[in-house]
């Protein structure tokens, strides 16, 4: 995917002067950097301090290191998965080759390689992501649990490997802040799990060729910070990986004053990326969980370090720890919200851990947790190391008496009810920042499960760049529980990041069983949406109003992929089976549009869902074609237990 002279004309346009000047800037600092690139002063006498506590590993519990030492195991095979692609070459990796296409990105000074074309580059996130190194870290958390040093051996054989492949400002790797943040912070993790194997000196502190890679993606970090309208996760990663380095690898002249302005720099983009609420302003949920992890590693990096910490800094992380408590449901399963891109900040367990217990531990660990907190009985590694590294104290806030279920400032609603009915209503905010990069044009859908299950789903996201016709399928108006107007999206995109205009919603009500809201997206005429969850009966009742002149609508629901559903007419029977138990609801549909079901449509893309980036499989979505003619507007009841319609 290329970009037109078009898209730069509306991506300047979504900048303010400051940031126009600034990226003005960058582009003459990397023309200089291309006559005369900066070099590593020299370090002598460098030694890592940052050691974790003596019996730190001893706490981790033996579940959570079997799933660790299995996963390592397979790493050391050669075998990994990234973003639903199979590998079995990570024994001795090609660091540029995208294995889905086949395809190695072309070499050259870093800021000339073309990584959003597919055609000369690759899937870019097959080739960045083994880079971020986490894997890494996998390995070397296997070698501190057991002492064997096969893995440690593993571990510097690829970071050789990868330094020597990938030279200061050389090629693919050194083009995107957030993948230099996240590979410093992995290097800390693994510099510092390898603590107790004779050669760790050696490879990191010792080793002149890798001084010189920390101290060059140091210096980069400080150079090209993600600014302005780009300023929102990424920053945070790159924060976190220049705070984690300079407190870590705290050997160059330059080290106090990247660590200040990481600090200072990451305390201002914490709260700016998070509402008041707790919430992450990207209203994309797994953009939340990878903020709070880089939060509190880059917190357990200061406090191990001695630094002093702002107090914001963990007012915000305990608010976004207490928020995703109050919004998960019974399953620990997060809204499906915006898009999701199976990022992580730290990475220290194996296949099958939990992320989001993962994450409730360590804010258990961390901060304390609440009466109304779900129980997370899963177990992790992650936690017990984190944690021996976070100083403990006492929140200077008052925390939520009780589980929330409206986030006023995100506009988000969580009705809940019997059985484990969970619904999530969304009349928020279009994003997050002028070109809203990680939002769908998804006003006023809804999202329902019955104990963890998706009953009506948020399909996902499944890619971002190479396959435009499914990029704005999974972000558009119709591959969400909502309503389509005019074959429109209630949000105009711009392009693949880039939302050119934006939906304004406005929640009008909201308690515990009851939400309405409605959103201007479609020009000349409101639609407003009122949910009623009724407790007693089961029964969650969906009524959709449009104000305005007549238009053609598209009401679309979307099963999740374990739903089976038998359309007969206005009504949809809806089977699925949970532990072995079978269950199943009722769809009554609204009588005055036609219904079809859509499954696995490819032209164009209709009826799918994505489970994780770069994975799709179909699924039934149930799509009713009409008008707005007439003032009752368009009813939709769902009744669980499989009780029948009137």
């Amino acid at each position: 995917m290329t970009m037109s002279a078009g898209w730069y004309l509306r991506r300047l346009s979504r900048m303010g002067p400051q940031e126009v000047a600034g990226r003005v800037g960058d582009t003459l600092r990397r023309r200089r950097w291309r006559a005369t690139p900066p070099g590593c002063p020299g370090v002598t006498g460098a030694r890592f301090t940052a050691v974790l506590p003596a019996g730190t590993v001893a706490a981790v519990p033996p579940d959570a290191a079997k799933r660790l030492v299995a996963e390592a195991d397979r790493l050391m095979d050669g075998h990994a998965e990234f973003f639903g692609v199979v590998r079995d070459d990570l024994a001795d990796p090609d660091w540029w080759l995208d294995p889905k296409t086949g395809r190695r990105a072309p070499s050259g000074y870093a800021f000339d390689v073309p990584y959003r074309s597919e055609d000369a580059v690759g899937d870019i996130k097959q080739i960045w992501e083994p880079s971020r190194h986490q894997y890494l870290t996998q390995l070397a958390a296997a070698y501190a649990i057991t002492g064997n040093e096969r893995y440690a051996e593993r571990v510097a054989e690829h970071l050789r490997s990868w330094w020597a492949a990938n030279p200061p400002l050389q090629g693919v790797h050194w083009i995107s802040g957030i993948e230099l943040g996240i590979r410093l912070l992995s290097w800390v993790w693994v510099r510092r799990l390898l603590d107790g194997w004779a050669g760790a000196a050696e490879l990191f502190e010792d080793n002149p060729v890798a001084v010189n890679q920390i101290w060059h993606h140091q210096r980069w970090l400080a150079a090209f910070p993600s600014r302005g309208s780009s300023a929102n996760n990424h920053v945070i990663a790159e924060d976190a990986g220049q705070l984690a380095a300079a407190c870590a690898f705290d050997w160059f002249p330059s080290s106090a004053r990247w660590r200040a302005g990481a600090l200072r720099s990451l305390e201002r983009q914490l709260r700016g990326n998070t509402f008041l609420s707790g919430l992450n302003r990207e209203l994309a949920t797994e953009y939340h969980g990878l903020v709070l992890e880089l939060g509190l590693a880059a917190v357990a990096e200061a406090d191990a370090a001695g630094v002093p910490v702002p107090a914001t800094v963990r007012l915000v992380l305990l608010r976004m720890t207490d928020a995703l408590a109050a919004v998960v449901d019974n399953r620990l399963r997060p809204p499906r919200q915006g898009d999701a891109d199976d990022g992580h900040g730290l990475v220290l367990d194996g296949a099958g851990t939990d992320r989001w217990g993962s994450l409730l531990a360590t804010g258990d660990a961390v901060f304390g947790r609440l009466d109304w907190w779900p129980e997370a009985t899963g177990t992790d590694v992650r936690t017990p190391l984190l944690a021996a590294l976070v100083k403990p104290g006492e929140p200077s806030v008052a925390r939520p008496a009780a589980r929330p279920g409206h986030f006023a400032d995100a506009g988000m609603t969580i009705l809940r009810g019997p059985e484990e009915i969970w619904c999530r209503c969304d009349g928020g905010p279009h994003g997050f920042l002028s070109i809203a990069a990680h939002a769908h044009a998804d006003a006023l859908s809804v999202e329902v499960r019955h104990d963890g299950v998706d009953v009506l789903a948020d399909p996902g996201t499944y890619c971002y760049h190479g396959q435009p016709e499914w990029r704005q399928y999974f972000r558009s108006t119709l591959g969400h529980n909502t309503l389509q107007l005019d074959g429109a999206d209630q949000s105009v995109s711009g392009g693949p990041f880039l939302w050119t205009r934006h939906a304004q919603s406005r929640v009008l009500t909201a308690d515990a069983a009851r939400w309405s809201a409605e959103h201007d997206g479609y020009q000349g005429s409101v639609h407003r949406r009122q949910v009623e969850l009724t407790a007693e009966s089961q029964e969650l009742k969906i009524v959709d109003e449009v104000r305005g002149p007549r238009r053609e609508a598209r009401l679309a629901f979307h099963l999740g992929p374990a739903i089976t559903a038998e359309l007969v007419g206005h009504q949809a029977r809806l089977t699925w089976t949970r532990d072995g138990e079978d269950r199943s609801a009722v769809l009554d549909l609204p009588g005055q549009l036609s219904w079809q079901a859509h499954r696995g449509e490819t032209e164009p893309p209709l009826g799918w869902y994505s489970a994780g980036f770069g994975r799709k499989e179909p699924a039934t979505t149930l799509v009713g074609t009409g008008s707005t003619d007439g003032a009752e507007g368009f009813t939709t009841v769902l009744r669980f237990r499989g009780q029948e319609g009137t």
